[in-house]
């Protein structure tokens, strides 16, 4: 079948009778797409801040509208990110009492006045703690929360590297932070393993298969067969997590 690639698709956010809700693996990454049936002669394929839609004609079978995607992984997953990335860059603003997600809890953000320092406490009957912002001007809130939240998720990845480096039978690499868009993680075998410290926002057990994803890297440098039973050896349910960070990932918190 032929295609034609339209970057805009249109803006309903509920599917028709003619839409389905379907997955793909490209590569590393599990894509949700929705494939709608239409009176059409090509397979159309469309990304927009929805994600990715496939029109199809009604005789199409789903190996011609699959094949198609798979020929076209790169361009699919180059655009997915570039949507994600866009959606990313409405910030939000930090104020007292706003709420960012951490390790699936909602953490509650107070300001007050001070010398720049971060404060945690716990919340009476609930499993989220406080973060309260002492700053010296309001325009350092935004600074401090990152360093506050980027010394939590240093304690916490470094906890998790060592917990499953032992049953990979690998020494605990060195873990650096890092800032990077799109990526959650990447390894190397003289410099040690990049973990985005913006995970922090996340689960811990999305978390988890961050870390195990890549202390797997440590073992197999690729995303062979081979690879993804190391990984599924350590962290059997693997796939359901890596889903879920993709949906997690377009809602990660900006400021």
């Amino acid at each position: 079948m032929p295609w034609q690639a339209d970057l805009f698709g249109s803006r309903e956010q509920t599917l028709a009778a003619n839409e389905t809700p379907r997955r793909i693996v490209l590569g590393d990454r599990v894509i949700p797409y929705v494939l709608r049936r239409a009176r059409r002669r090509t397979i159309g394929l469309s990304i927009d801040q929805r994600g990715l839609r496939v029109g199809a004609p009604r005789r199409a079978s789903l190996v011609d509208v699959e094949s198609l995607i798979l020929r076209h992984g790169d361009w699919v997953k180059q655009k997915l990110d570039e949507w994600h990335h866009r959606l990313c860059q409405e910030s939000l603003a930090i104020v007292d009492g706003v709420r960012l997600p951490m390790l699936g809890e909602s953490l509650l953000i107070r300001l007050a006045a001070g010398n720049n320092r971060a404060l945690w406490t716990e919340a009476p009957g609930q499993s989220a703690p406080i973060l309260t912002l002492c700053l010296c001007s309001p325009e350092d809130a935004a600074g401090l929360l990152e360093k506050a939240l980027r010394e939590k998720a240093r304690t916490l990845f470094d906890m998790r590297l060592g917990y499953y480096a032992g049953p990979l039978g690998l020494a605990t690499p060195r873990l650096t932070l890092s800032s990077a868009r799109t990526r959650w993680g990447s390894c190397s075998l003289k410099t040690g393993i990049r973990l985005n410290w913006r995970l922090i926002h996340f689960p811990q057990h999305v978390i988890d298969y961050v870390v195990v994803h890549e202390l797997a890297h440590l073992r197999e440098m690729n995303h062979s067969p081979r690879f993804w039973a190391i990984v599924g050896q350590i962290y059997p349910d693997y796939k359901t997590a890596r889903t879920e960070l993709q949906q997690l990932a377009a809602r990660c918190p900006r400021w």
